[in-house]
């Protein structure tokens, strides 16, 4: 959203609402000169956040209202709340199975309220289509876009995350970047890694993230007694400066949407090893673009990372094979465009 916004800012009228709070992303917005309202909802539905949003809209009258995730999802589309005219694009993110009886009974009541949906992968436009019964019409596939920052892989020769965990600039690094929620599965990681590095000679696994599952994850690297190879770094600023310096990613997910994380590691060169759900199948090729496994399957994500470990000539000819798909698939100017032809497309 803060790409596509800032991007937007460049040629067109655009502000930002907040259904809760600001944030990082409130003063990167601001930097770029866009202006930035927080309603501060503070229940689950809120009527004076009702009140505010339908005032805000109603006073602005902007040609094109989008909103992204569940709440300002239902409350763009709840009656009375955009003006005569405006058109209403909803995005969703991800394949929500999480999502509740009464929040699913929610979207499908408001499934035509709407004037287009945004998917960021083909595996979201399915399960909107199939388990909320989202017209196919109304769906637009329109995938992550990732800013490049150079336009070819390179080795990573800067060493400061190895000078921080303590090791040599020879010790192998098998990374996760994101959040430690169960959803990433990141437990079969874990179980795989205990394998790992007992076949692969100065081996350590870094966790750039935090979340719910940390210190479950703690307790199992003990059990297993590697507590001492692995690294959880929590939130980090610096994450895409510590991204190209791992050895290998691995994303075992049982759902995504579309990771940002894992084309993050794609267009930083950093060969993928990750579960073989439909939305990481979008991004990655087996044996072409990365590695895949079977979900769940803890020996073969052991295999997978030990022959990306084994072989520099096979990393770095799926690293280079993940960028070229990055610059050619999933770059922010293309993310711009497509949402562009959409907003011409519904106010022509």
């Amino acid at each position: 959203m803060c790409l596509l916004a800032t991007e937007l800012a460049q040629s067109a009228d655009v502000s930002v609402i907040a259904l809760n709070r600001g944030g990082f992303y409130a003063s990167q917005l601001k930097d770029a000169g866009i202006s930035v309202h927080v309603l501060e909802k503070r229940f689950r539905f809120d009527p004076l956040t009702f009140v505010r949003l339908r005032s805000l809209l109603w006073k602005s009258r902007p040609h094109i209202i989008q909103s992204f995730l569940f709440s300002a999802n239902t409350y763009v589309r709840l009656p009375g709340v955009r003006p005569g005219g405006s058109k209403v694009i909803v995005s969703e993110r991800c394949v929500d199975s999480w999502k509740s009886g009464w929040q699913l009974s929610a979207d499908r009541r408001l499934a035509k309220r709407m004037d287009a949906m945004t998917a960021n992968s083909h595996s979201v436009a399915d399960f909107y289509r199939t388990r909320v019964g989202v017209p196919d019409n109304l769906i637009n596939v329109i995938s992550n876009g990732i800013p490049l920052r150079s336009q070819q892989p390179a080795p990573a020769t800067d060493q400061t995350l190895r000078s921080e965990l303590g090791v040599s600039d020879n010790t192998k690094l098998v990374g996760f970047v994101g959040r430690l929620a169960a959803q990433k599965c990141l437990k079969d990681l874990v179980w795989s890694f205990q394998l790992l590095h007992q076949v692969v000679e100065d081996v350590r696994l870094v966790f750039i993230g935090d979340g719910p599952e940390r210190d479950n994850l703690a307790e199992l690297l003990t059990s297993f007694g590697c507590r001492n190879k692995a690294h959880f770094l929590g939130h980090r600023d610096d994450a895409q400066q510590l991204m190209p310096q791992l050895n290998a990613f691995c994303l075992p997910s049982l759902f995504e949407g579309m990771s940002n994380s894992l084309m993050e590691a794609m267009a930083s060169g950093v060969p993928a090893v990750v579960s073989d759900i439909p939305a990481n199948l979008e991004l990655i090729q087996h044996e072409q673009t990365g590695l895949v496994f079977p979900q769940g399957n803890g020996p073969e994500i052991t295999k997978s990372l030990k022959k990306i470990l084994d072989d520099d000539a096979l990393a770095k000819k799926l690293a280079s094979a993940a960028l070229k798909h990055i610059q050619q698939q999933h770059s922010v100017e293309l993310m711009i465009q497509k949402h562009l032809d959409l907003y011409n497309r519904l106010t022509s």
